[in-house]
C-alpha cells in the first residue's frame, strides 16, 4: 500500500509549525496507525531526517496517549476506536491522510503531534479522588449498590483522558472529561462524603484552565473512543448547582 501523508511538524512550542508531505510505500493493511508511523520514522531516520514525534504507551486503547486528529476527526474515521487501535485496512491504496495534533488552546503543542494535556491532570488533582477514611475494603454484599448505578459509574470510569472530546469540540470544552471523572466517584457510596466539594472543585479548576464552554454540539460524544454519553454532563451540571446552593445555605 502506498500513502501520501500530510503531517504537522513543529519543532517546539515557540516555533511556527507547518504541514509536510511524505510518500510512504510498503504499508501493510494489518498494521496499526502507529505502526505505520513507526515505518515512516524508520525511513526518516535512515535518511538522516528528524522523525515525527507522537505520543504512545500501551497501544491497546487504554492509556489515552495516542492523541491525533486524522483527516479532521479525533482518532480517525472509525467510531469507538483510539488511534493505536485504528488499522490501515481502513484506508485505500494511494490515500492521502492528514495528521495533526489536538487543536485546542488548553492543549498547547509540545512537538509535532505531541500536546501538553496536563490541564486534565490539574482537574483530577482538584477533586478526582476519595480522601476520607472509609475503612478497609468491606465484603461486597455489605454495601448494596443498585445495578443501574454501578453500571453507570463503570460507564463513566471508562474515560481514558485522551482529550478527543476537547479536540473535536468547536469550543474546545472539557465538560465530558470532567463530568466522567466527577460521576464515576459521585455515583458510588464511597464517593458520597465528598460529592459536593468534588464537583465544585473540579468544575472550578476546569473553568480556570483554557477550555471553552459547552454548547451541546455533542461532537465530544461522537468521537469518544469509550462512547461516554453527554448525559454525564447534565448530571454534573445538576450536582454543581446543588453544591452551590448547599454551600450558600451553609454560609
Amino acid at each position: 500500500m502506498k500513502l501520501q501523508l500530510r503531517i504537522w511538524r513543529q519543532s517546539s512550542p515557540d516555533t511556527p509549525g507547518r504541514m509536510e508531505t511524505y510518500a510512504l510505500d510498503g504499508v501493510q493493511e494489518h498494521m496499526s496507525f502507529l505502526e505505520m508511523l513507526d515505518l515512516l520514522n524508520e525511513r526518516l531516520t535512515l535518511e538522516g531526517k528528524e522523525p515525527v514525534a507522537f505520543d504512545h504507551d500501551c497501544r491497546e486503547g487504554i492509556c489515552g496517549s495516542c492523541a491525533m486528529m486524522i483527516d479532521g476527526r479525533a482518532h480517525g474515521p472509525r467510531p469507538s476506536t483510539t488511534t493505536c487501535q485504528l488499522h490501515m485496512r481502513s484506508y485505500q491504496d494511494g490515500a492521502t491522510i492528514t495528521i495533526e495534533p489536538w487543536r485546542a488552546a488548553a492543549f498547547p503543542v509540545v512537538k509535532d503531534l505531541v500536546t501538553d494535556r496536563t490541564a486534565f491532570d490539574r482537574i483530577v488533582e482538584a477533586g478526582g479522588y476519595i480522601s476520607v477514611n472509609t475503612g478497609s475494603a468491606p465484603e461486597a454484599n455489605l454495601m448494596p449498590v443498585e445495578k443501574h448505578v454501578a453500571d453507570e459509574a463503570m460507564d463513566a470510569a471508562t474515560c481514558i483522558g485522551c482529550g478527543a472530546c476537547v479536540a473535536q469540540c468547536p469550543n474546545g470544552a472539557a465538560q465530558l472529561f470532567t463530568a466522567a471523572k466527577v460521576s464515576h466517584l459521585g455515583l458510588l457510596p464511597q464517593g458520597q462524603p465528598e460529592r459536593w466539594h468534588r464537583v465544585e472543585a473540579m468544575v472550578g479548576q476546569m473553568e480556570q484552565e483554557d477550555f471553552g464552554t459547552c454548547s451541546n454540539y455533542a461532537e465530544c460524544e461522537a468521537v469518544c473512543p469509550k462512547g461516554i454519553s453527554i448525559d454525564f454532563i447534565a448530571r454534573m451540571n445538576r450536582d454543581f448547582l446543588r453544591a452551590k446552593v448547599r454551600n450558600q445555605k451553609a454560609g
